[in-house]
């Protein structure tokens, strides 16, 4: 059993804008911080097969320069890394392109600070479409499941079957609703970002094929 109001209140999220070199972009950025130190965060979110047990199985070389592949995700160039305090690297799913940037503090000796922003250009389509939730649901999820594996290295979280299940199903419409009053908070009208979050939620709900 997984604590839903829990889970989701102990992320923060907010939506802002940055000017890149190609024009306007958002930024989805959700913090949370986790019961362990530095060193073992760090190893959970660069390690293939510790990532493998809460994102989903990656491959490829995880250096500077070098490219990777989430299975059933997304593929991309990681571009800076600075361990143990972050990394970033191209986000490159559904014929788009767009950005991550992981910085990880440590809070005190058995604490650690996990953020994470996703930069998008204004005219992404999918952003268009789903709003801030199109990766910030996305990332809760993933979130949760880094939560899930420190505490159960063993252990595995299958992210789809679990969000179409009636506890998942909660979990994605509370995260599409936090999600929502970011947006508003960040100046997009109201009716608009309701119209995206509940976009949001249903493709996030739907049952696997």
């Amino acid at each position: 059993m997984i604590d839903v109001t829990h889970e989701i209140s102990a992320g923060t999220r907010t939506v802002g804008s940055r000017t890149l070199a190609a024009g306007e972009a958002r930024v989805v950025t959700i913090t949370r911080t986790y019961p362990t130190d530095l060193d073992d965060l760090w190893d959970a979110c660069t390690t293939a097969g510790r990532i493998a047990r809460w994102l989903g199985p990656v491959d490829g070389d995880l250096r500077p320069g070098g490219r990777y592949r989430l299975e059933g995700n997304a593929e991309g160039t990681v571009e800076h890394c600075d361990p143990p305090h972050g990394f970033s690297a191209t986000w490159e799913f559904g014929g788009e392109v767009s950005w991550i940037e992981l910085r990880l503090a440590p809070v005190d000796a058995v604490h650690t600070r996990f953020t994470l922003e996703h930069v998008a250009h204004v005219d992404d389509e999918r952003w268009a479409e789903f709003g801030p939730g199109a990766a910030g649901v996305g990332w809760d999820l993933a979130l949760l499941g880094l939560g899930l594996h420190l505490g159960d290295p063993a252990g595995r979280f299958d992210e789809e079957t679990w969000a179409a299940s009636e506890e998942g199903r909660r979990f994605v419409a509370a995260s599409g609703a936090a999600w929502f009053a970011a947006d508003v908070v960040s100046g997009t009208d109201e009716a608009g970002a309701r119209a995206a979050a509940d976009r949001t939620i249903t493709f996030y709900s739907a049952t696997p094929a």
